[in-house]
This record gives structure tokens, sequence and C-alpha cells, in this order.
């Protein structure tokens, strides 16, 4: 069996505790690996490497050096991508396809990416004039923020762990992860490449465990700990949040969403069917911005509901190496029986069940897996349990609407606001809906669509902060003005 380990100051080591947890595969719930639980002990080291190697040879280190050695980490990730990949099949059950053209890729091109932005910002600079005539110059400079928590999820924990980490080390910082305990092996991986190219010791630790009590409460409250970046539920934000208070730290959070989509008549539809079928459906529902509510006028609202029930009755379950499957497990039992008692919750809520509801038939190997079936239902209140309430599962609810200001009303009767797509022909009506749904992130006739170069990130409790682009800078730098009188 796999032994996973912390990484800390460039070693692999295991607690003195000797504490260990298992790690059970979402396919069909075998142990594939067993992970070392840290304690206050390792923590402790893995902050205090993180503090000596920003005060040592990485903190020595030109923006032009830490630039190479980005590159040279996104290269040697893309020379070992087939291992990434298994670890990342391994953990999640997803398919291969997903990780092979999406996850992967995009965790190395987040540390290509951002070591460019670092490259090629602007700093800001005034000419000011003095009372003695002579003036003064003003000028800014990013220094690094210093020692980062990152605290990761396990829907993407690959791409979404390298989104904070590569910023992070552009911007000359260090950091301690704590990946999620349903995702430890690729962010344990991420040491094996920082030690092959060369990345000083210390910069990049990782530390393996859960939240309260465990690995996570140790790293949000330790007081060398500078900031903490967090993707995951709103309510472990709000914990983090508490414990930053502490030390008055700096946080960014990508949290929860209900994100609607929103079909209108003259949009096109088969288009749009394809498009929701993966904003619903893909990595089994477990993407922040999928779409959990649906909204489509309704001369074209039953002629929708079929067809999305058609690809939603159509998917391929099986294993990530099955290249005939499209379909994975969801991460766990734990989570499996969430979803399962929203599936519950919306029948005794009065829902019409379009089509799943359940659990599939599955052959013997994988019958003990963590599997749901595609659920869509219709004909519930906008007030109902799993129209408000984040489900993170492959289901959606589909409601007619009549009007723009009819379906902005419900779009935005939410908690959250983290992305949106809206489906019509009309480029003037897609502009005045872009402006009136309270979210983030709007696409128009599409989904998923990414620019790392933009901002990321939601309003109301969908998050603190925006990530992308020189929009990372604002957090993971402090920004120093310098006034030279002349």
């Amino acid at each position: 069996m796999r032994q996973i380990k912390h990484f800390i100051a460039g070693e692999f080591t295991d607690a003195a505790s000797g504490v260990r947890f298992n790690k059970h595969s979402p396919l069909d719930n075998s142990v594939i690996c067993s992970v070392s639980e840290a304690g206050r002990g390792e923590v402790d080291a893995a902050v205090s490497a993180a503090r000596n190697a920003l005060q040592g040879e990485w903190g020595r280190l030109s923006t032009d050096q830490r630039v190479e050695l980005l590159y040279s980490v996104a290269n040697e990730i893309t020379r070992r991508f087939d291992d990434f990949v298994e670890a990342e099949m391994s953990d999640t059950g997803q398919p291969e396809h997903v990780m092979k053209h999406v996850f992967i890729p995009r965790g190395a091109a987040n540390f290509k990416v951002f070591a460019d932005v670092i490259k090629n910002v602007a700093s800001e600079s005034f000419q000011t004039d003095t009372p003695d005539g002579r003036g003064a110059l003003n000028y800014t400079t990013r220094r690094p923020k210093g020692v980062i928590g990152v605290v990761c999820p396990w829907n993407a924990p690959f791409m979404l762990m390298t989104w904070k980490v590569g910023p992070a080390l552009a911007c000359g910082n260090t950091v301690v992860v704590k990946p999620s305990e349903e995702s430890p092996q690729t962010a344990t991986l991420l040491g094996e490449v920082m030690n092959t190219v060369g990345i000083p010791k210390g910069v990049y630790n990782v530390v393996h465990g859960f939240g309260p009590d465990s690995a996570g409460e140790f790293v949000t409250r330790h007081p060398q700990v500078d900031a903490i970046t967090f993707t995951g539920e709103t309510r472990t934000g709000t914990a983090i949040m508490k414990a930053a208070a502490e030390g008055m730290r700096d946080v960014s959070f990508e949290l929860g969403g209900k994100n609607a989509g929103i079909v209108f008549a003259d949009a096109d539809f088969e288009a749009a069917v394809e498009s929701f079928s993966r904003s619903v459906f893909l990595n089994t529902g477990q993407v922040c911005l999928g779409t959990e509510r649906v909204y489509v006028e309704r001369p074209i609202f039953e002629r929708f509901v079929q067809a999305l029930k058609a690809r939603a009755e159509a998917v391929k379950y099986g294993r990530p190496d099955d290249r005939h499957a499209n379909y994975g497990p969801l991460i766990s039992q734990e989570h499996r029986e969430k979803v399962l008692s929203y599936y519950r919750k919306a029948v005794e809520e009065g829902a019409t069940v379009v089509t799943g509801g359940g659990v599939p038939q599955m052959p013997s190997d994988l019958a003990a897996g963590a599997w749901v079936q595609p659920t869509i239902w219709t004909g519930l209140p906008e007030s109902a349990t799993v129209v408000q309430q984040e489900i993170f599962g492959p289901c959606c609810h589909i409601s007619p609407f009549d009007s723009e200001d009819d379906v902005v009303a419900k779009a935005n009767a939410t908690e959250y606001g983290l992305s949106t797509t809206i489906w019509t022909s009309n480029l003037a009506r897609a502009h005045r809906m872009a402006a009136r749904i309270d979210v983030g992130i709007t696409w128009i006739n599409s989904w998923f669509l990414r620019d790392l170069r933009t901002p990321f990130g939601g309003s109301k409790q969908s998050g603190i902060g925006r990530e992308g682009g020189v929009h990372s800078l604002e957090f993971y730098t402090e920004t120093r003005n310098v006034c030279v009188k002349l």
C-alpha cells in the first residue's frame, strides 16, 4: 500500500505520533493509501522551514531567478504528466480524459502564467510638487507577504492547489499546504518535483490531516502564518476567518455557490443543452462553478427538460481508464450520503423527479463505490431546500420564467454569488443580464471558459477577494510606497 508522508524542508517525513489514516477509493471503497496525520509539531516544523526559506536563499533570489525555477517546475510536471494523472485519478475516481485535458495541464500552466505575470507587472510612479519647488518622486514596490497557509479542496485538487501555490511562489512567498484528506497524493508528488528542479528547501511544504484539532486548524491558527488562502465550503471559510482574525491576517476565500443558468428562447438550443450537460454533470457535479439551478424561458421549457434528461440518462459509468466512461463516482461515501440526503429532501418537498434520484446499478467490482445517478427535478418553489442550498452533486432543478425581471429576481435570490451562464442570441439582452446578476463571473453562451489573467471569485457568501493575473498579486504581496525628495 502507498504510504503518504508530509513534505517539510525538502524531506518526506512521518508524524512523530505515528498516527495515520486511510484514504479510500471512490470507485470501490478499497483502501488505496495510508496517510500520516500531522500534529502541532509537524505544522510548527513546516512553518519554521517556510520562515527560514523566506529569510534565506529563496528570499535572496531575483525575480528572474524565481521565474526560471517556476518554469522548471511546470516543465517537470509535464515530464511526469502520467504520474500526476494516475495520482489524481486514484484520489478522485474521475475520468482519465478530464485529468489529461483539464486538471493536470492547468496545474502546470498555473506556474507559467504567474511567472509571466510577476515578470511583466508594472509599478506606479508619480512626480509630486513640493512647496520648495524641488519636487519629489513617489514609486511603489511589491514585497512578498510572507508564509502563506494554503488549504485546498478535493474536487480538482492539483489544479486548485497550484492555482494558489503558483502565484504565491511567483511573488516570493513560501507556503505550507494542507491538502484535503480526500486527495493527498498530487500535493505530495509535487514535493518530488520541487526537489528535482532545485526549489530551495522550505519553500514548499505539505502537511496532511483533517480540519478541527488537526492539520487544518493548526495551520490556520499558527501565529507565524502571515496569510491564508482557502477554497471550500462557506462554513469552513467562516471558521478560518475567525482564526485569521487573531493577528489580523489576510484571507482569500473561494467558497460555496448555488449557480444559476439562464436559457432564453432565442438561444442556440443544441449548444445550450450541450453546455448544461457539462455544467451540471461534469466531475459528477463536484465543481464550484457548476450549475444547480436552471431557468428556461417558458416557450422552450418542456423541450429543454427532455433534452437535458436524455443527456443525463446517456452518461457512461466506469473506471477512469475506461475510454467509454465519462462519469465517475463522488469523492467519498460520506459525501454520497450528503448528496443522497438532498435527493430524498427534494422528494419530501414535492419535487417532480425527471430522472435519477438514487444509486445506479453497478457491476460487482464497483458496487461499493460512491456512485449516484445524475438527477433533474422540476416543480419546486424557490424556497425549496435543493433550490437554495449547495449540494455539490450531479443534479439541478429546472424552472420556467417569463421575463428578464422574473429570472433576474430568481437568479439573485440566493446567499451565494459565484457564477452564472446566460444563453441568448440577443447581444443587448446579454449585456443587460450580465449587469444585473449579482455574481463574480458571468459566461455568455458558454461555460467554464477561463483566461487565467482575468479575475476569479464570488460575491456575497461565495468568497472574499479575487484570484487570477495581477489580481492575485493584491493578495500575495504587500505594496509599499517610497517617496524620494528631489
